[in-house]
């Protein structure tokens, strides 16, 4: 779905080109035999596999995790499903909405008059994948102490789950039910979002006092220790959102401004931090891309270029696996592999 995904920069999606950057693409076509073969050489060297597939898909095609270890006892195999490889739900369809809405998440985050919200970003996806890392890692390491790989079941909706840190703890320990605008942390307090007079918004967290302090310095509140929410939001419409803006530029009260993407892009501490940096597109030009967020002392990150459209490194990727020139032209000829084309 996300190599179809517009906006596109010539024939590739830019979001497909993001998420998958430095990384090479073989064309396998997992339902012919010979791809077997091929993938039976390929973890020979490559040691950790991730698939996505529903459950019991990969052990249909003969590259289940039993059948692999065989091959490579010390093969870490990472399955990333939306519900997991067990339970009634291990070969139900879902997508990150529908994950966070089982997860609990969407039942107290929101508004009263009107529920739920899509989020703008996908949550469960990426917990998903983060959790996967952390995963691998973790099998890495236990694989060097005993020389065995394992099986790692990663499921997006427990994932989701269990990032009901705060008001999961309530409901697990204390049988507390959340609920939208009930808490601190959900907009029933003055942790929130505030109007500006021109439509444009502000993020407020002042939860200690001396926080909200200087924001009731900064914004001329006159009663500075029993300010209402709705007094704020009264206060937040009397400026526009550059004014507010010059305001709490120098104030350390966990005011911040929402940002557009094109502002976000110029703003001195990302720009400080080098989050976005050009990625080499293979053509002899560049795309801007946002960075890699974790930064190493020893070494920097090495962005070799944009994700690959499907099958462009196959040839490469088979000659290093050993196979011969003759044998990978007829995995060509018989349409086990492809290369540099839309492949499904």
């Amino acid at each position: 779905m996300l190599r179809d995904m517009e906006p596109r920069e010539g024939a590739v999606s830019v979001a497909y080109g993001a998420v998958n950057r430095s990384k090479r693409s073989l064309g396998l076509d997992l339902k012919k035999s010979d791809a077997q073969t091929i993938i039976g050489r390929l973890i020979q060297k490559y040691d950790v596999l991730v698939e996505g597939f529903r459950s019991g898909v990969m052990s249909k095609l003969g590259l289940g995790y039993e059948t692999l270890k065989e091959l490579n006892p010390a093969l870490i195999y990472c399955s990333i499903t939306g519900y997991g490889q067990t339970g009634p739900y291990s070969d139900r369809a879902g997508h990150d909405i529908n994950f966070v809405a089982l997860s609990g998440s969407a039942s107290y985050t929101g508004r009263k008059e009107s529920g739920p919200l899509p989020l703008g970003t996908q949550m469960s996806d990426l917990a998903g994948s983060y959790n996967a890392a952390l995963g691998i890692l973790a099998a890495v390491v236990s694989r060097k102490l005993t020389g065995r790989g394992q099986h790692i079941d990663v499921s997006m909706s427990d994932g989701m789950l269990a990032l009901n840190v705060i008001a999961g703890a309530g409901f697990a320990a204390l049988g507390l039910e959340p609920d939208y605008e009930d808490s601190i942390l959900n907009g029933g307090g003055t942790y929130d979002y505030y109007q500006t007079c021109d439509g444009r918004y502000f993020s407020v967290g002042c939860l200690e006092p001396k926080f909200f302090k200087r924001l009731c310095e900064a914004a001329g509140c006159q009663n500075k220790n029993t300010v209402t929410k709705k007094e704020l939001k009264n206060i937040f419409k009397t400026k526009t959102f550059d004014e507010w803006r010059e305001i709490f530029a120098n104030s350390d009260a966990c005011v911040e401004p929402v940002l557009k993407f094109s502002e976000v892009a110029e703003h001195p501490h990302f720009k400080a931090r080098g989050m976005f940096v050009p990625v080499d597109k293979r053509d002899g030009n560049t795309q801007r891309q946002i960075a890699f967020p974790v930064k190493f002392s020893g070494n920097g990150t090495d962005y070799k270029h944009v994700g690959p459209t499907p099958g462009h490194d196959t040839r490469q990727v088979l000659a290093e696996a050993g196979f011969l020139s003759e044998e990978i032209s007829e995995f060509f000829r018989t349409g086990v592999v492809a290369a540099g084309q839309k492949i499904y």
